[in-house]
């Protein structure tokens, strides 16, 4: 890929940094077998102990709550906010920043060892409404602002960004969002070049949803990330949402990571849950962390929340933990896979 060699030299030395940690984090939460090697009793220590991460998208309003919290400084490694971040949230009047809530989450982050996912620069939803009305080259100005702004806040302290979110649709073609009808095709590589300005050690992703196998949609990123890397524009990863339910198809799932992975990007389970219960959503959610295990370049593993109680697909029951944070079955077929690694 091509990129400036001393921006990807600062990246390995941050990464190389982010594992010492987490392997200091893994002794701590490991369990020691006599005659064997020790196998971790949590899921951030565990994904730590091949230098990955286990996080979790987490909101600032929950952690007064003892089992929230409690739950989320135990058994995970990395966070990413659910929606603290993201344009309506840190912007809300043009030039007017708000970062209370970004910024509690990564004091959070920092004061437990944790790394931070930066979540979302650019998307089309959830923009502020001054931003809704603008066309051309200010509505342009606006998005580059904004990156710059926020990015450039938090430079240093984020693992990686979602520099753009779902921009494609399911057939493969650009989604008509006011950004893409406003700014062309050309806006997606706007944003990854402001925010590669604002902040260079951060990992730069695209994300987005139903990309879980070979597909139209999927194989439009890759072929995106493929003219990116041939004409110089920065980007390190491709994070896979993985909203899924029991009996989902994951034949391709890890050929389509591996194949991105082939390109020298790195690639990242972004926002995993798995509606249903019991062995069937077990065996989803040990599927997918399986194959992220299997392949060298997924770096880690984000479950979209912590307990089914505050998910967005709660009557789904999604997560690991029940509503009064009990470790459901998928828990267990999580962390025996990623212990198997």
């Amino acid at each position: 890929m091509t990129d400036n060699p001393v921006r990807r030299l600062r990246r390995r030395i941050t990464a190389a940094a982010a594992v010492t940690a987490a392997a200091g984090l893994a002794a701590v939460g490991a369990l020691t077998f006599a005659g064997s090697a020790s196998a971790a009793d949590t899921l951030g220590a565990s994904a730590a102990e091949s230098g990955r991460y286990f996080g979790a998208a987490i909101a600032p309003n929950f952690l007064g709550e003892e089992g929230y919290s409690n739950t989320l400084t135990s058994e995970f490694n990395s966070i990413v906010a659910e929606n603290a971040m993201k344009w309506d949230a840190t912007e809300p009047s043009r030039g007017q920043f708000s970062f209370s809530g970004g910024d509690q989450l990564v004091a959070l982050a920092q004061e437990h060892g944790m790394e931070v996912r930066g979540h979302t620069l650019v998307w089309h939803a959830q923009q502020p409404g001054w931003v809704q009305g603008l066309a051309g080259q200010a509505l342009h100005d606006a998005m580059t602002g904004h990156i710059a702004g926020v990015a450039g806040h938090y430079q240093g302290q984020i693992s990686s960004w979602d520099v753009v979110n779902e921009a494609f649709e399911g057939d493969g073609s650009r989604r008509q969002s006011n950004l893409q009808t406003q700014l062309g095709d050309g806006w997606i590589e706007d944003a990854f070049r402001a925010a590669d300005a604002a902040d260079p050690d951060a990992k730069l992703c695209y994300n987005d949803y139903s990309t879980d196998g070979i597909n139209a949609k999927s194989t439009a990123i890759y072929d995106m990330v493929v003219d990116f890397q041939a004409r110089g524009v920065p980007i390190d990863c491709v994070g896979f949402q993985t909203h899924l339910s029991t009996g989902a198809d994951l034949s391709s799932y890890q050929e389509n990571l591996q194949r991105f992975a082939d390109l020298g990007v790195d690639v990242e389970i972004t926002e995993l849950d798995v509606g249903g219960s019991g062995s069937a959503q077990a065996d989803v959610y040990r599927a997918v962390t399986e194959a992220c295990m299997n392949v060298d370049r997924c770096t880690g593993i984000t479950v979209w929340g912590i307990t089914d109680k505050y998910s967005w697909r709660g009557e789904e029951t999604p997560l690991l933990f029940d509503g009064n944070y009990q470790k459901k079955e998928a828990y267990q077929a999580v962390l025996d896979a990623l212990n198997a690694a």
